[in-house]
């Protein structure tokens, strides 16, 4: 794959995953004002989303989404303040996008079980 396409194809993942994250977010912040306007605590609002199929599948996007955004952005960051390019920025910013991911991910279905 030609660096062009590669590039190309990184900005479109990064925009894509922008528009997600906007949707995600004042999904989220809709459903928390309207729960603790309604009156409930933490506790409640947990044991009501524990099982929830729904909400399983929105956080996950949610976290899957924030883990493809924040490296990518980060890597144009890097790029431009510190000329940090290449394999191993690639490489670091894969590791972190992992991490993100699974601490993520781990969070989601801890409040799922």
């Amino acid at each position: 794959m030609s660096e062009a396409r590669r590039e190309a194809l990184l900005w479109v993942a990064q925009r894509a995953s922008a528009a997600v994250l906007a949707v995600c977010v004042a999904v989220h912040l809709a459903t928390m004002i309207y729960a603790v306007q309604g009156g409930l605590s933490a506790a409640e609002i947990l044991g009501r989303t524990r099982g929830s199929v729904g909400w399983l599948a929105f956080y996950a996007l949610f976290v899957v989404a924030a883990a493809v955004h924040a490296p990518l952005g980060l890597r144009a960051v890097l790029a431009e303040w510190f000329g940090w390019r290449g394999r191993a920025c690639d490489a670091a910013l894969a590791a972190f996008a992992t991490i993100v991911a699974a601490a993520g991910l781990r969070a989601v279905v801890a409040v799922f079980v």
